[in-house]
């Protein structure tokens, strides 16, 4: 069974690509992985989109990142890593059509690498965003990088450092520009369509373009970051088996939403 579903909308030119595994929150396994990078490579070819909407299947996440479960063989040796969320975004996969994510419930840890590579986002006030990486010894590097290029120094740095003991609620995120429109309570995939129904409206070579423009500002600097990323995960990151242990005890309180 496909764990991303694609619907286009031939009058509209708009494709709502949705992360479809809602009994696992989302999480991207290896499969999923493997589909969004050929979802991606397959609409840079279909002229009849023009615009995407991305979003996650069911009411409780967008997308929890990498599935726990996933098991991701890795070489001995500190200087190579394999994280198969490097290619499961839009622009790591050269699709410079806009994508505009629509949340609802968490967005968390690894799905900053999607987040990160959308041109904006539309919420409900459902979403929530976190990321529990240090709550369990792992060290939060890409998910960081990029959200430290869309959000705040100080806030991007909060969200990561306070791990899982804080959320971000979608009315915070639009007041720090992680999101830049709260819906009513079910609306983001609707919001989210509309705005890109938009964007499909307009000449497709200008929109590409300033699609393009827009991430060149950001890619240098992020090529910077993301080339430290692998020695610094390696370095700081416990040993799975502790981080594994620290996940099956952590602390079952609510956590605080601002």
């Amino acid at each position: 069974m496909s764990a991303v579903r694609v619907d286009a909308d031939k009058d509209s030119g708009v494709a709502v690509v949705t992360l479809d595994r809602p009994h696992r929150l989302n999480a991207v396994d290896l499969d999923m992985a493997r589909e969004l990078t050929g979802v991606w490579r397959a609409l840079r070819f279909d002229d009849s989109v023009r615009a995407v909407v991305l979003t996650g299947g069911g009411e409780r996440a967008f997308c929890t990142g990498i599935d726990r479960d996933a098991v991701v063989p890795q070489p001995s040796s500190p200087y190579m890593q394999d994280d198969p969320l490097l290619t499961v975004g839009p622009k790591a996969n050269d699709l410079w059509k806009p994508v505009v994510a629509a949340v609802r419930g968490m967005a968390c840890g690894g799905a900053f690498y999607l987040l990160g590579e959308c041109e904006f986002v539309v919420a409900d006030p459902t979403a929530v965003f976190f990321d529990p990486h240090t709550s369990y010894g792992m060290v939060s590097a890409y998910e960081s990088m990029l959200m430290a290029a869309r959000m705040p120094y100080g806030e991007a740095a909060r969200m990561a450092l306070m791990g899982n003991a804080e959320r971000i609620s979608a009315r915070r995120a639009h007041e720090i520009g992680l999101v830049s429109e709260v819906t009513e309570e079910g609306g983001a995939l609707a919001g989210a369509v509309r705005c890109a129904a938009v964007l499909a409206g307009h000449p497709p070579e200008g929109v590409q373009g300033t699609v393009r423009a827009l991430w060149a500002a950001r890619e240098a600097a992020l090529a910077q970051a993301f080339a430290q990323a692998p020695s610094l995960i390696a370095l700081g990151s416990l040993p799975a088996e502790r981080q594994a242990l620290l996940f099956s005890n952590r602390d079952r309180t609510e956590p605080r939403i601002r």
